[in-house]
């Protein structure tokens, strides 16, 4: 699914991991009540620092009683499954 085809919010939540310095890749998830957020960091960020500077930045997005999830991203690619929203 291209960026375009995402939600605003969360087309917005992937802009904004983008911006944190050290992303270069990220992926974002949705379920009834859930978002998980995946990045990959470049070879000098700490994946803990880089996790907390991606929560940080998306938080105003988040609503009351959802649940966010965050990670780091694996080098090769997952198939992906049908429910996911991938950018």
């Amino acid at each position: 699914m291209a960026t375009d085809d995402l939600p605003p919010r969360l087309r917005r939540a992937i802009e904004l991991a983008y911006n944190v310095e050290g992303v270069v890749g990220a992926r974002v998830w949705q379920w009834p009540g859930r978002i998980a957020v995946g990045v990959r960091g470049a070879a000098t960020s700490s994946p803990t620092e880089l996790l907390r500077r991606v929560e940080a930045a998306v938080s105003a997005l988040r609503e009351a009683g959802e649940t966010w999830d965050f990670g780091i991203l694996e080098d090769a690619e997952p198939t992906p499954e049908p429910s996911e929203t991938r950018q």
